[in-house]
């Protein structure tokens, strides 16, 4: 693995938690509020290059290591922007690989720039109504028709979906087929028929704009397949580590920040005449969380490492994003029973800390479905 520049690296994350402080916290609780995070704040992304950076520049990117990615989506989420980097994650950790990876040249050329300005949002649609992690169960259907693919069904879940331009959508070219009969398609949502559902009303992540989408004979020109037809499963299961990982480095990072959070807090709240922090058990429960996190930031930092050097397999990928969230789930809670009842209340950064950290359990992969990957990779099936 190249050695990166750790000077460099920190300047990085120094200009990233600069633009954050100044740009984005003093809106985001409005945006939480409203449930909704303005268009323009994409293209302000795009314009301070904070969106797909380890993209090669000759495709708008900064051609980084990946290491930056995850220190964009790190000091998001340490902030307690979580709905941002969640967003951000979708398009510039998940999406975008799929193009450059995938796409043929014309596409990698009209879009992949466009992701990295902001003039294109990206979302992923995996999920439907009736298939969640079992994606092979998948029903939205590509029927070949001459130079097009005509396109019918819906997705739910999508991460971006209001804002989304295009959409790497799984699709079923081959019902017959199961999992080896799923395609992958690049869907400009400007094409007749393509329409967005409702924004979802979510528990956390308000500002995060999720989705229903539905296509009705949406015809979408064959280049626009990425890869082969029928070997989508299989670029899907290729790009999960990296989607697995991006989730995990949220975890941490959101741990770390509601942690210090509730450092500050316990000093100066005081009960039964001193300041929380001098009580055993919240010197107890601070120190069990400290020490919880500090592992799971040095398997984090490993698994990061393994991407970077392409490395990183499907079951350490299901490991960390399992573990990292498992305990983002416990800090979080933790954190909140020590606010009392003022970490009920949503006006305490915890609060937010709290709802948000639910989803993480659950998308790119259920924990329950990381421990049964994790068990395969153990005892052979």
């Amino acid at each position: 693995m190249a050695a990166i520049d750790t000077a460099e690296l920190e300047l990085f994350r120094d200009n990233v938690k600069r633009f954050l402080e100044n740009e984005i916290h003093p809106h985001y609780e409005q945006w939480e509020k409203d449930a909704w995070m303005p268009r323009e704040f994409w293209n302000k992304l795009g314009d301070n290059g904070l969106l797909c950076v380890d993209q090669p520049e000759q495709y708008g990117g900064v051609g980084v290591p990946f290491q930056y990615s995850m220190v964009i989506l790190n000091e998001m989420s340490k902030m307690g922007l979580s709905s941002l980097a969640t967003g951000v994650s979708v398009h510039s950790d998940i999406c975008a690989p799929y193009v450059e990876h995938l796409g043929t040249q014309a596409v990698k050329d009209y879009w992949l720039p466009r992701m990295a300005s902001g003039e294109a949002v990206s979302a992923i649609g995996m999920s439907e109504p009736g298939a969640g992690s079992d994606l092979a169960a998948i029903r939205t259907s590509a029927v070949r028709d001459g130079d097009h693919y005509v396109v019918n069904g819906s997705k739910t879940f999508i991460s971006n979906g209001q804002h989304a331009d295009i959409v790497i959508m799984a699709v079923k070219t081959d019902p017959s087929a199961g999992a080896k009969g799923v395609s992958l398609l690049l869907i400009d949502t400007s094409l007749p028929g393509f329409n967005k559902g409702k924004k979802l009303v979510k528990m956390g992540l308000q500002s995060q704009d999720t989705s229903e989408l539905f296509m009705d004979n949406v015809r979408v020109p064959v280049n626009c397949l990425l890869g082969q037809e029928g070997k989508g499963f299989a670029y899907m299961m290729n790009e999960l580590p990296r989607e697995r990982l991006n989730i995990a480095v949220i975890a941490v990072a959101a741990a770390e920040g509601v942690l210090e959070d509730t450092i500050t807090y316990v000093q100066e709240r005081k009960a039964f005449g001193k300041p929380l922090a001098q009580l055993q058990n919240t010197r107890f429960t601070l120190a069990t969380c400290k020490t919880d996190i500090l592992a799971a930031r040095a398997f984090v930092n490993n698994c990061v490492d393994l991407h970077a050097d392409s490395k990183l397999d499907i079951p350490t990928g299901a490991a960390v994003k399992l573990y990292a969230t498992e305990l983002q789930g416990r800090v979080a809670d933790a954190c909140l029973q020590m606010h009392g009842g003022y970490g009920y209340m949503m006006e305490y950064p915890v609060a937010r800390a709290y709802v948000d950290a639910r989803i993480q359990r659950i998308y790119g992969g259920a924990s329950e479905i990381m421990k049964e990957v994790v068990a395969r990779d153990i005892l052979g099936r």
